[in-house]
């Protein structure tokens, strides 16, 4: 981990509960850091950051076109394809590019040559800077199945070294898109709700880390007196409990008006920097741990 900056993606086992609340405060706690957006279909950090100097990529993939005047009909495409893009209506080859994967064995196969690839845009990676966080937003086209190429692209911008942290804020639940958001994470964050709902939302992000042996810890949002299924939850499987976060209007407010609570309130300042020290101290020691075995 000496080699490499410290990843930490935030999970959530739906959306509302407070991941990207928890991710970008931790990135502003940290200062000199870097955030990237995987949640690709409604990306909204950037409206906290608010970052400069953006810059914009689109994202494309390869799709294959077929020359009719070259094809012979044999349909060893259609044969070949395990996602059913391609088809046959009569002698005219077809192709359903929202289902196909981009493999390229089409192409590869074609007896005839007919087949070659093209550039299709899924989406667009933002970049930019806020007060020393480089800021990364991915943003699937509408329309397209899959973000898993934009957020390919997204964890592409991860630095091979130095001392930055990587905050990755992830799609809600349990899908591809969150299982590609964390296979580099070096610690997992799962951020849960105070209610039975919330707590069987943090079962399914507990199922999927434990799936991927990635060490991680919880962290409560929206705390009040009374009974926590969540926290419940956290103390039979013996899930380290992060921080908790209470459920208070001022915070709230500040998040509806774009406010980072990390940068204009003390009280929150101190809570996520703590979170984030607890967060580093956790994966010290899972490192540790790791070197040992």
């Amino acid at each position: 981990m000496a080699d490499k900056p410290l990843t930490v993606a935030v999970l959530s086992g739906k959306g509302g509960t407070g991941k990207t609340l928890v991710s970008v405060n931790l990135a502003a706690a940290a200062g000199d850091a870097v955030y990237l957006d995987c949640d690709v279909e409604e990306p909204n950090g950037h409206l906290f950051f608010k970052p400069e100097a953006a810059e914009e990529e689109t994202v494309a993939v390869k799709i294959p076109q077929i020359d009719t005047a070259l094809c012979t009909g044999c349909r060893k495409c259609v044969e070949f394809c395990a996602f059913h893009a391609r088809a046959f209506t009569g002698n005219h080859p077809m192709l359903f590019d929202e289902v196909c994967h981009s493999c390229g064995g089409c192409a590869l196969l074609c007896p005839a040559g007919a087949i070659r690839e093209t550039d299709k845009a899924v989406g667009t990676v933002f970049s930019g800077v806020s007060d020393g966080v480089d800021v990364y937003t991915g943003r699937l086209n509408i329309g397209e199945a899959s973000g898993i190429p934009v957020i390919k692209r997204l964890l592409s911008k991860i630095p091979n070294s130095g001392n930055r942290p990587v905050f990755i804020d992830c799609p809600p639940g349990s899908a591809c898109a969150v299982m590609e958001s964390i296979q580099d994470a070096d610690f997992c964050v799962l951020v849960a709700e105070p209610t039975i709902f919330g707590a069987h939302n943090l079962a399914m992000v507990y199922e999927l880390v434990s799936l991927f042996h990635k060490p991680f810890g919880a962290v409560l949002n929206k705390c009040q007196a009374g009974e926590n299924p969540s926290e419940t939850f956290c103390l039979e499987h013996r899930i380290p409990i992060l921080g908790r976060i209470p459920f208070d209007a001022e915070l709230g407010a500040l998040n509806a008006e774009g406010g980072i609570a990390a940068r204009e309130n003390e009280r929150y300042r101190a809570l996520f920097g703590s979170l984030l020290e607890q967060i580093g101290k956790e994966a010290r020691h899972e490192a540790a741990s790791d070197s040992q075995r």
